[in-house]
């Protein structure tokens, strides 16, 4: 299976999905002091990369 620039970067944005929902994930359910809310917050961050990757595909 040959990976090509778009291939990658759509796994990068699935990966980056996934991280984003368990560090989403961790900040409300394992973490409810003030670590989850840096924990979501990282989280949102991954979302907004990962939203980069998928406007990327398909320009580089």
């Amino acid at each position: 299976m040959a990976m090509n620039k778009n291939t990658v970067l759509a796994w990068a944005t699935w990966i980056m999905i996934i991280v984003g929902l368990a560090l989403i994930a961790l900040g409300a359910f394992r973490y409810n002091d003030v670590a989850g809310w840096g924990f979501a917050a990282v989280g949102i961050g991954f979302f907004a990369v990962a939203w980069v990757f998928n406007a990327l595909k398909g320009r580089v």
